[in-house]
């Protein structure tokens, strides 16, 4: 799939809102790959995604950055693994980690996707995040998997 024309996320609100409408779209077995310089808005989209997802079960947790850990697991309606690979140095360590493993049956959220290597999922999405010079608004551009591309953009209007 070539990329999608670019959605602008006017500000952290509609990223939000942007995080919880893909979160109705996907499920055990979808993998979103977010990309995008620090600050770029991953960590935000990605906490909004899991806590709409853990509401719709009554659950209301923090959903902190997994910089450090590595790896947040999250147990909503699926089993959500939240991964931020900023600190791998080998692709290999990915199988420490299990994610190779979740890949097939949870939905991952996986921050620094570049550090899979030749690991990286076939089915995955990309999505693509910019900063706007305002710092503010984000620029989203999504490639990868058509099907799930298309169910993440369906009734989407900003």
């Amino acid at each position: 799939m070539s990329q999608t024309s670019p959605l602008t996320l006017l500000d952290p609100e509609v990223t939000r809102r942007f995080g919880a409408h893909v979160a109705d779209r996907v499920g055990p077995g979808d993998v979103l790959l977010l990309a995008g310089p620090i600050g770029a808005g991953k960590t935000h989209f990605a906490r909004a995604l899991i806590q709409h997802r853990l509401a719709k079960v009554g659950l209301f947790e923090d959903v902190p950055s997994p910089t450090f850990t590595l790896v947040q697991t999250y147990q909503a309606d699926c089993e959500i693994w939240h991964a931020d690979l900023y600190r791998l140095t080998d692709p290999d360590e990915l199988f420490e980690l299990g994610l190779d493993g979740a890949f097939d049956t949870a939905l991952c959220l996986i921050e620094w996707p570049d550090r899979l290597g030749s690991e990286t999922p076939e089915n995955a999405a990309l999505l693509q995040f910019q900063s706007s010079e305002d710092g503010l608004a984000r620029q989203l551009e999504l490639s990868g998997n058509v099907k799930l591309a298309r169910r993440i953009l369906e009734g989407w209007n900003g």
